[in-house]
């Protein structure tokens, strides 16, 4: 079953590509809870006075937002129906983003293993890039998701 949420390891082949969508456009808001959620209280992120004076002269967006947003985009299209994600790597901020830029992400699947344990499930390994409105890269990262082989949901013979 190919639809989004429900792809299992089964529906992956080394090569496929996702456009995920809907985009986001980054809000001084979204950027002020997540500081706050995880106590990180640069004032980069946090103070344009003091951002200004800074190489981009205007708040920058914490980079572990942005990670944290481009893995969100590609739920629906690839981890939906996760056990689990196993291991993010090669995380790698390209460029800035900042307050107002619009990230739009794309997923390549590199690989489709089966778990060397357990028959029922198996390992893809996907590389995400994320791109801001300018087509500026911004965040690549690769990562593994443990996925079932068949929807646990889907109750046909």
């Amino acid at each position: 079953m190919d639809i989004p949420f429900f792809r299992t390891w089964n529906d992956f082949q080394p090569g496929q590509t996702f456009e995920h969508w809907p985009h986001k456009t980054i809000t001084e808001s979204d950027n002020n809870l997540f500081c706050l959620l995880t106590m990180n209280h640069n004032p980069l992120h946090l103070d344009a006075e003091y951002a200004a004076s800074k190489a981009q002269g205007r708040i920058v967006v914490v980079g572990t937002y942005v990670l944290s947003l481009v893995v969100g985009m590609s739920v629906a299209d690839i981890s939906g129906a996760a056990i689990a994600n196993l291991e993010y790597k090669k995380i790698i901020h390209h460029a800035p983003v900042l307050i107002g830029d619009t990230i739009r992400a794309r997923s390549r699947i590199i690989s489709v293993e089966p778990s060397r344990h357990k028959p029922d499930r198996g390992v893809v390994t996907v590389e995400t890039e994320a791109f801001n409105q300018d087509g500026i890269k911004v965040l690549s990262l690769r990562r593994k998701v443990l996925l079932p082989t068949a929807n646990p949901n889907d109750k046909s013979p």
